[in-house]
């Protein structure tokens, strides 16, 4: 006999912190459907994100390094799947629903274009006049508005509290009020969980993917007071940093910045004392996150990752490179919008949206290989269209 949503939800109710969101107290969805007899309604978003066309693509879009590079570096989907066992992982310690953190964690790179940040920051610039491109503005366009697998409405379809989650996924871009939220509420504990889990694994990875690459050296780490803190742990004096040790540092790396967020977090819920996940969402600052100390030795590893990695010869071939390929898309296609696919066109015309808006949204959907080959269909005439 299988286990009724009616009983998940009671273990949850049984078992989870009383800050905790609960799936039987979800706000539902904008659009009313009968939820499922053996999944609650976070694990039903979970799943609706896992079989959206959008997750699949990210497989073949780039976290740092494009697919061409080598097999070995992460993909925007490799990251999106970090991300999500580390928010699992941090969401069971603290005691708060892991399938809704994880299906943020799930959603919350769907809308990153082709090439990686340096896409996100070509489209950004081509589509100016008519709102820009922000990636996080653009995960939460997929699942209400882009993704179509239903009939009976547009995108997902997920939960109100999903949908929040990804709303509160903090950068300098504000789409709280976008998604009719009150920008100065906090997100949930589960929300905050999987917004710092985010930076957490793209730190770890990509020092590891650094590594890998010859990018980065560990005598140019030595200045780090986070690389020096982990050879202390692991009574590591230099030389050759071979495949396994290179892998324990990036498990020791994960493993102090984890244990003290939970350690972290731990203390803060203890001082404020929540009793509702609205006592979570009304406290002046994040509840979730590193202590001051590693909070320091975090942020000076991104800037020197920023320094010798993203900004590295090989990467910023691969920005320009990207940059000239979209520009001529764009371009191309808004000198005449008939090259564009007929679910497109029929958006300009049936829908009212702005040629940009459309022909950004066509490219953001596309993986990195796909682009080229489309960048190669526009011009090159011995490619067949």
């Amino acid at each position: 006999m299988f286990l009724k949503r009616e009983q998940l939800e009671q273990q949850e109710a049984e078992r989870l912190a009383p800050y905790a969101l609960l799936s039987r107290d979800s706000a539902g969805r904008c659009y009313p459907e009968h939820e499922t007899s053996y999944r609650t309604a976070f694990q039903r978003d979970r799943d609706r994100i896992i079989h959206s066309a959008a997750f699949r693509r990210l497989e073949y879009k780039t976290q740092v390094f494009a697919n061409d590079e080598g097999d070995y570096y992460r993909t925007r989907l490799t990251h999106t799947l970090e991300v999500a066992q580390i928010g699992r992982t941090i969401a069971r310690a603290l005691n708060v629903n892991e399938d809704l953190v994880e299906t943020i964690c799930l959603a919350h790179d769907l809308g990153h274009p082709p090439f990686g940040h340096a896409g996100e920051e070509t489209l950004n610039e081509l589509a100016k006049a008519h709102g820009g491109f922000n990636h996080n503005h653009q995960s939460y366009r997929v699942v209400t508005q882009l993704e179509r697998r239903y009939p009976a409405f547009p995108g997902l379809n997920l939960t109100r509290e999903t949908l929040r989650g990804l709303a509160k996924h903090e950068t300098s871009y504000n789409l709280s009020r976008l998604a009719g939220l009150d920008p100065n509420a906090k997100g949930s504990l589960e929300a905050q969980i999987a917004n710092a889990t985010d930076e957490l694994a793209y730190n770890a990875h990509d020092l590891d993917d650094g590594l890998n690459s010859g990018l980065i050296t560990p005598d140019m780490l030595n200045e780090l007071e986070i690389w020096k803190l982990l050879c202390d742990r692991l009574d590591w004096h230099g030389g050759t940093l071979d495949e396994i040790m290179l892998h324990t540092f990036i498990r020791e790396l994960i493993g102090v910045l984890v244990d003290d967020m939970l350690r972290t977090t731990e203390a803060r819920l203890e001082k404020i004392q929540p009793k509702s996940h609205a006592d979570i969402q009304n406290q002046p600052e994040n509840v979730v996150g590193l202590s001051d100390e590693i909070k320091q030795m975090n942020k000076a590893l991104k800037g020197f990752l920023y320094e010798n990695m993203y900004y590295s010869f090989r990467v910023v071939r691969m920005k320009t490179r990207a940059q000239r390929f979209l520009e001529q898309i764009f371009k191309t296609m808004l000198d005449d919008t008939r090259q564009l696919p007929k679910e497109c066109q029929s958006e300009i015309n049936d829908q009212g949206h702005s040629v940009e808006r459309v022909i950004a949204d066509y490219i953001a959907s596309m993986t990195d290989r796909s682009a080229v080959l489309e960048y190669r269909r526009l011009f090159d005439p011995t490619m067949r269209a």
